[in-house]
């Protein structure tokens, strides 16, 4: 039946009605479901006064899906019964002659709206078993409205201008207008979260005088990635199981020549007050190129490219992607962005580090902070950086930093008074916390409801 026939039928039984109808009742007589009535209501009650509706609650009980083949098939210890075969089971097998399927009666019962002969124990252990559950639901009582008609006239929605030139507009009834309507939302783009924190990060470090380095170079080679930072040709993040390597272009050719000869020397030999590792350099592994790990393979370039000229004391941030050959689970994908602070200055020092994290933490609303030692193979001392988790109420790690070694530094060429301190941190971990999201998944992926997207709020971090 049309929603137009259910709202004449429901007026026509309104005025043959003793009082008012039933919503639910009157669907039920015409075998529609509840909601086409409610829909029905709905038009009636939009066309002005020609009905009146009282929303009322009630409870019953309804079968799960479990519970409504139970009662069309028999329960499952019944089915099992009637599976023995015809020609028997000796009765040491089987110690029952007959049975008497009394969850399926009483699963019947309900199915034909008799729940209520049920004793309250009965209900709550077909509840407990799944069977059967108790659901609130919501009718209408409706009665004559005020401008009450069996006949139901359309109307008008606007006035046109052949209404006002010919009169007709006085014979018309109009829709009233509902000025409190919300307007359609424009169809736009939308912010992914990711990159609303990426922006408060971003606007931090512009507030602390940094400069934004150039990361669009998603693959790299492993000499700025691994040899530059000072990090051995034989150590496990060079391994395949925690990189990705490129099969075409496998190799890079072009390297400053100058710098890779000592880059080589203070891996094999050492140097600058340093023995170094002692081995083999070959060319072959620093040719190698893969996607990038960290964005520390940046901040090597652009260090380089710093001591080619006058020295100056410079403030360098990146925030982009790196990849990693992980074991996905729900805080871990092949792929994350890295959040790095590099600062390159004459005589810096530890406590200078330890400063700018001070100042840098405090920004994003972070004050309790502790440092514990670390080994990294190219910053030395390390120091990973802790916080304290008022939600989690204990310690949880932050972020990694350092003071970059002599062995990476003077090979490029930069002044021996000069330090360079870094740290470095995920995106994706602060945006998780921020947005109460547990599984990264539902963060980045092919699984991302992109309503979470259209609905996420300005991130606004609590400084």
């Amino acid at each position: 039946m049309a929603d137009a026939g259910v709202a004449e039928t429901l007026l026509r039984r309104i005025e043959k009605a003793d009082g008012g109808v039933d919503s639910l009742e009157v669907a039920s007589s015409l075998g529609v479901d509840h909601q086409v009535v409610v829909g029905a209501v709905k038009s009636l009650q939009a066309l002005g006064d020609l009905i009146s509706a009282e929303q009322r609650s009630s409870k019953r009980w309804e079968l799960s899906e479990e519970g409504t083949e139970i009662a069309e098939q028999g329960s499952h210890e019944a089915r099992v019964f009637g599976s023995i075969p015809l020609d028997g089971l000796a009765q040491s097998e089987l110690m029952v002659d007959s049975i008497q399927d009394q969850v399926r009666e009483k699963l019947v019962l309900v199915q034909k709206g008799s729940s209520s002969q049920l004793e309250e124990k009965d209900r709550n252990e077909l509840k407990k078993r799944k069977l059967l559950s108790e659901v609130t639901v919501k009718s209408y009582w409706i009665t004559k409205g005020s401008s009450f008609s069996t006949t139901i006239t359309k109307q008008e929605t606007e006035l046109t201008p052949d209404m006002i030139a010919n009169g007709s507009w006085k014979e018309k009834k109009f829709k009233p207008y509902n000025f409190e309507a919300m307007g359609v939302a424009p169809d736009c783009g939308h912010l992914h979260p990711l990159m609303k924190v990426r922006t408060q990060f971003r606007q931090i470090f512009l507030e602390m005088g940094f400069t934004e380095m150039p990361t669009n170079n998603f693959i790299e080679s492993s000499f700025w990635n691994f040899d530059s930072l000072f990090q051995p040709q034989q150590h496990p993040a060079r391994d395949a199981h925690d990189t990705f390597f490129l099969s075409d272009p496998a190799l890079a050719h072009e390297f400053p020549q100058d710098y890779l000869e000592r880059v080589k020397k203070v891996h094999s030999e050492g140097g600058f007050g340093s023995q170094g590792y002692k081995y083999d350099w070959k060319i072959e592994e620093a040719q190698k190129n893969i996607l990038r790990t960290h964005t520390t393979a940046v901040s090597a370039r652009m260090l380089y490219k710093l001591a080619q000229q006058k020295f100056t004391p410079v403030k360098y941030f990146s925030i982009d992607r790196v990849f990693r050959n992980e074991t996905l689970d729900a805080t871990h994908l092949a792929e994350f962005h890295q959040i790095e602070g590099v600062v390159a200055d004459y005589g810096l020092t530890l406590g200078d580090l330890i400063g700018i994290l001070h100042q840098f933490f405090t920004k994003l609303g972070i004050t309790k902070l502790r440092f514990k030692p670390a080994y990294n193979p190219y910053t030395e001392p390390s120091m990973e950086v802790f916080s304290y988790h008022e939600g989690l109420q204990k310690w949880v790690e932050v972020g990694n930093s350092g003071v970059f070694r002599p062995e990476m530094l003077l090979p490029m060429g930069l002044p021996e008074d000069v330090s360079v301190i870094a740290w470095g941190l995920s995106l994706e971990r602060p945006t998780m916390i921020k947005y109460g999201i547990n599984n990264i998944r539902e963060l980045v992926g092919h699984k991302v409801n992109l309503q979470m997207v259209y609905d996420s709020p300005m991130c606004r971090l609590e400084s």
